[in-house]
């Protein structure tokens, strides 16, 4: 962004090339039109990257992925919401045992805090590594399918546009 001298000194013009210009109009209508999808062998329309990514979404290979996350993410919550809803009950409920020293100044409450902040750093550590030993490769493989599948379709496009 650059300031002007004179006159308009206090305007700012937007010649950065950063500057997102969609970001003003969302990309509606600037008189451009998307070309309909080419019709395929048989009169058939040739599928579309949103097919793509349905025919991905529907496959046993990406079910079983959302599986194994969800069969980790659904208790890790639950259990880490229970921890600290817990903690926060006991520390308005049971003031008296949150305040018991356990070693010098340091009391349960303390601890059971502190325990808060291990206990996040430890899920954070088991979901990379959950994510990393049973999701990872899956979903890589995933990826690879989608984008041999979308450049397959790119390459037939210029295919027919060659013609």
């Amino acid at each position: 962004m650059d300031k002007h001298e004179g006159r308009d000194a206090g305007t700012i013009r937007l010649n950065d090339p950063w500057y997102d210009a969609l970001a003003v109009g969302w990309g509606e209508g600037q008189g451009e039109a998307e070309a309909p999808p080419h019709p395929a062998p048989g009169g058939r329309r040739a599928p579309g990257a949103s097919d793509i990514y349905l025919e991905v979404q529907r496959s046993a290979a990406f079910q079983e992925v959302r599986s194994r996350y969800r069969r980790f993410v659904v208790p890790a919550t639950a259990g880490f919401f229970l921890w600290y809803v817990a903690y926060v009950v006991a520390a308005t409920t049971a003031p008296g045992v949150m305040a018991r020293p356990v070693i010098g100044a340091v009391n349960v409450a303390l601890l059971a805090g502190l325990g808060q902040f291990l206990s996040t750093f430890l899920l954070t550590w088991a979901y990379a590594r959950h994510a990393r030993l049973r999701r990872d490769r899956a979903a890589l493989d995933l990826r690879w399918t989608v984008f041999e599948q979308e450049r397959g379709q790119e390459r037939s496009r210029s295919r027919e546009a060659g013609r």
